[in-house]
């Protein structure tokens, strides 16, 4: 893993595409079902696109609907939660907990089976790193 935690504003912007510096830098949000892991069924990991860190194992991952990756729980550590009262409501933000890059969002209303938690995350967040066959 990249040492990217320290890096400026160009930086982040050269390092990044347009929508992955939205997504990781500015907190934005991509498009439901519009992401390129939503529907990725690969068995892997998949790795902040910021810094490299682990972030979510492919068997944690699950279908919600929702229109963005969903996983039931985050690597060890991996992860820190914010209070997000922004655009009118009141949500717990998740970011990488190396580089602070915002990943999305974790809800309440995921598998019972599973600890009953949503963390819905932007693909743009994301990197998959297949697993070796």
């Amino acid at each position: 893993m990249a040492d990217n935690t320290n890096l400026t504003d160009a930086e982040w912007r050269t390092k990044l595409s347009p929508e992955q510096y939205r997504v990781l830098r500015e907190g934005g949000t991509e498009r439901a079902f519009t992401g390129k892991y939503e529907k990725n069924k690969a068995a892997g990991e998949y790795v902040c696109a910021g810094c490299g860190q682990a972030l979510f194992e492919s068997d944690a991952k699950f279908d919600s609907g929702s229109g963005w990756p969903s996983f039931v729980r985050p690597e060890d550590g991996a992860v820190d939660e914010h209070r997000d009262a922004g655009h009118g409501m009141v949500r717990t933000e998740v970011v990488c907990s190396n580089c602070a890059g915002h990943l999305g969002h974790v809800f309440p209303d995921g598998p019972r089976d599973e600890g009953g938690l949503r963390y819905c995350i932007n693909s743009a967040s994301l990197e998959f790193v297949p697993e070796d066959k």
